[in-house]
C-alpha cells in the first residue's frame, strides 16, 4: 500500500531527475522587463514587438463586467502560425502584463488566466510573431469592485 509518505518521495525523486535533465530553465525565460513594465508600448517592446497592428485572428475572452476585480477572467487565443509569445495585458494596471504563454506552432495557442485589476480598462490580447509584428485585439472591462486594494 502506497502511504503518503512514499508519494511525497517519488514525487521528489521525479521533481530532481526532471532537475538534472534541465527543465527548469524554461522557468527563467521569465521576461523581468516585460512585467515591469508601466506601459502597453514598453510591455510589447519588452516582449520582442513592434508596432500593435489590429488582428480579428487574436481572440480575447473576458467579461464585460467582473463583479470583483480581484479575480477577472481572461483568456487569448489564436490559429495563426508564428506566433511566438501571446501576452495579456490590463491598461490601466500598475505593471501591465499580466501573463505570456511562449508558443509555437505544435501548441494548440488557447490560454486562460485570471488577473487582478483595480479599475475598469481596456484589456488587450497580443500576439508576438515570429517576425516581430505585435497583433492585438481589446475590449473594455468594467470592474465594479477593485481588486487592487481599490
Amino acid at each position: 500500500m502506497n502511504t503518503r509518505r512514499d508519494t511525497l518521495k517519488q514525487g521528489a525523486a521525479v521533481a530532481a531527475l526532471l532537475a538534472a535533465a534541465g527543465y527548469p530553465q524554461y522557468a527563467l525565460a521569465f521576461n523581468k522587463n516585460a512585467f515591469e513594465a508601466k506601459s502597453i508600448t514598453e510591455a510589447i517592446k519588452a516582449a520582442g514587438g513592434g508596432a500593435l497592428v489590429e488582428n480579428k485572428d487574436v481572440v480575447l475572452t473576458g467579461p464585460d463586467i467582473a463583479e470583483n476585480g480581484a479575480v477577472v477572467p481572461l483568456g487569448v487565443s489564436t490559429n495563426l502560425s508564428g506566433v511566438k509569445d501571446l501576452l495579456i495585458l490590463v491598461e490601466k494596471n500598475p505593471n501591465v502584463l499580466v501573463a505570456m504563454f511562449k508558443v509555437n506552432d505544435a501548441v494548440d495557442a488557447n490560454f486562460m488566466t485570471r488577473a487582478k485589476m483595480g479599475q475598469s480598462s481596456d484589456v488587450y490580447a497580443v500576439a508576438i510573431m515570429a517576425d516581430g509584428r505585435a497583433l492585438y485585439s481589446k475590449k473594455e472591462v468594467k470592474v465594479t469592485l477593485g481588486g487592487c486594494g481599490g
